[in-house]
């Protein structure tokens, strides 16, 4: 009984997904609207994202950046020496 009770729920959804299409009344509310936005723009912050990450991993691997150019090895001592802390 619990599957025919579970198929008309399905069936009622449906129906009002097809119907809200047909009337062109995709959302009920402007809440609708925002959540759909929000979704949307973190999905493209994502997508965003992971090309840069794809850009930047090509980027590196075909030009091999980092062994055209030497390494800057900074020795000079930045800040100030601080007594207390020696043993």
């Amino acid at each position: 009984m619990s599957t025919n009770n579970v198929q008309q729920q399905f069936q009622d959804q449906w129906n009002d997904i097809l119907g809200r299409v047909a009337n062109k009344q995709i959302f009920q509310s402007g809440w609708d609207i925002a959540a759909f936005v929000i979704f949307f723009v973190f999905i493209g912050l994502i997508l965003l994202l992971v090309i840069l990450v794809l850009i930047r991993c090509c980027c590196c691997c075909c030009c091999d950046c980092e062994s055209s150019t030497p390494k800057k090895h900074y020795k000079h001592k930045v800040g100030v020496d601080n007594p207390a802390m020696e043993p």
